[in-house]
């Protein structure tokens, strides 16, 4: 998916073009575009999720195109309810299914996280569905609220007020 092998990454000077005049960016603006903060992709990193494609020479971190979508993908997973390990061993399987070298368990395997996925979308599909009547219901009950002319204070029980 990205990333280089085992881990490693290259080291380039400040500024350079990757292998081949892939773009590199520093973790500021990957994190920017991922839609992450910075903390959260470092995190990612020690979590074994994501390695930058290299270093500068100065050591910042430096982060392709290829790089960004595993975050980004990182990133969806989340909502799911993924725990860091599953996350990683998603990635696994994507890795090899990509490289062509997914057997039949790696792709059961991915079939079950699927299925996992589809059922954690209803749930929260669900739970939006709640959600949202309960705020049709409270408006409903405030524009009510609002609309009905305010009597005086007694009124509503049909008793006469005390002094």
């Amino acid at each position: 998916m990205s990333g280089p092998v085992a881990g490693v990454a290259r080291t380039l000077p400040a500024g350079a073009a990757g292998h081949y005049g892939v773009r590199m960016m520093q973790i500021g603006e990957a994190a920017g575009r991922a839609g992450l903060s910075i903390r959260t992709l470092r995190h990612y990193e020690e979590a074994g999720l994501i390695t930058p494609s290299a270093r500068s020479d100065g050591g910042f971190r430096l982060y392709t195109e290829a790089d960004l979508g595993r975050l980004r993908l990182v990133r969806r997973m989340k909502p799911i309810g993924f725990t860091l390990d599953q996350m990683r061993e998603v990635l696994h399987l994507l890795d090899a299914l990509e490289s062509g070298a997914a057997t039949s368990a790696v792709r059961d395997r991915l079939a079950e996280f699927h299925a996992a996925a589809l059922q954690r979308v209803r749930t929260l599909r669900d739970e939006l569905a709640t959600a949202e009547e309960f705020v049709s219901r409270l408006e409903h009950q405030m524009s009510a609220r609002m609309t009905r002319p305010r009597s005086p204070a007694g009124a509503a029980t049909g008793r006469p007020r005390r002094s």
